[in-house]
């Protein structure tokens, strides 16, 4: 495993990680979780992904109970929760980024997950209904007062971003360092150009999630569409409709050919290209089987196989490579 500073931070993490979305607590049983955390921990993976959101608190509690369960030392791994969609509630007061959700959802998510505290926490959305200055003021306290360590954001843009920065500079209070955005050979615009300065000013961390475009850049899509993918769940279509589309299956499977001729499978190599941009600092892994997971791991060690060649040769495939800004 390699480890890298999270953003301008001191904080070393994996630069591949587990998350649970969709997995913990719905896709996957209990005893299945606990295998994958296994193998992840064993493999050196130290950051596992969370959120209120995930399958309605439940991922959360999972997740806590396999960390009890397997009493691994707290200082050897980070956990994250995410603060925005509530956990199912459909009050005024149980969504949102105004500073009594924020306060009152970490608070469920140190319970659920059973820890002291959350190393990474995470605004899961910008909410035009309040304040930056609220928000930023939130985070800050719960930092003062030990229950986080570390505030960040997910999907927000680079300027929600650098006013959080700005109002936090300005009163002395502590910015968000590290974002979470969407980042695959699909989707590349925010990370690779929107982001480009903050990585400079503000030494933005990236935790990327969907580096297989949700299942897509897997190879399980190439010839039909099979069952019990997360892109065929009920609630879901929003992203099957994002994914699935016939220049994507179509693009997957000349990229399935690349992968062929570096001796590599398209995972491995789709998941490899994320690690290839030193803005990326994880790469958040999603699984439903141990099978999946150990595979994904190959992803490391094939970074050397993209070569220059290589890469141009993705470029050529893609076809969308964000044009860079002309500053």
């Amino acid at each position: 495993m390699e480890y890298v500073s999270l953003g301008k931070t001191g904080l070393k993490i994996s630069r591949l990680s587990l998350g649970s979305w969709l997995t913990f607590g719905k896709q996957i049983g209990d005893n299945d979780a606990e295998d994958l955390m296994r193998i992840a921990y064993d493999n050196g993976i130290n950051f596992f992904d969370n959120a209120e959101i995930y399958s309605r608190g439940m991922s959360e509690e999972v997740m806590g109970k396999i960390l009890t369960k397997l009493g691994w030392s707290r200082d050897s791994y980070i956990v994250s929760s995410k603060v925005f969609f509530g956990n199912g509630g459909q009050l005024p007061t149980q969504k949102g980024l105004n500073r009594k959700h924020v306060f009152e959802a970490c608070h469920q998510a140190l319970k659920r997950l059973q820890v002291d505290y959350l190393d990474l926490y995470l605004c899961h959305r910008p909410d035009k209904a309040t304040p930056i200055e609220e928000t930023v003021w939130a985070m800050h306290h719960l930092i003062a007062q030990g229950k986080v360590l570390y505030w960040g954001t997910s999907e927000w843009s680079a300027q929600e971003i650098m006013e959080a920065h700005m109002f936090a500079r300005q009163n002395h209070l502590i910015g968000p360092v590290v974002e979470q955005p969407e980042y695959n050979l699909f989707t590349r615009e925010k990370v690779e150009n929107e982001f480009s300065q903050l990585y400079k000013t503000v030494g933005l961390g990236t935790t990327i999630w969907s580096p297989l475009a949700s299942g897509i850049l897997s190879g399980k899509y190439n010839d039909s569409f099979p069952d019990s993918t997360r892109l065929g769940m009920e609630g879901l279509e929003w992203l099957k409709d994002k994914n699935f589309t016939e220049d994507r299956v179509l693009k997957s499977r000349q990229l399935n050919s690349l992968a062929d001729d570096l001796g590599l499978s398209l995972p491995v190599l789709s998941i490899a290209w994320c690690l290839k941009n030193p803005t990326v600092s994880t790469v958040i892994l999603g699984a439903s089987k141990t099978s999946q997971l150990s595979e994904n791991l190959k992803a490391i060690s094939a970074q050397e196989l993209l070569t220059t060649e290589v890469m141009e040769r993705i470029e050529l495939i893609m076809g969308n490579k964000p044009r860079k800004p002309d500053y």
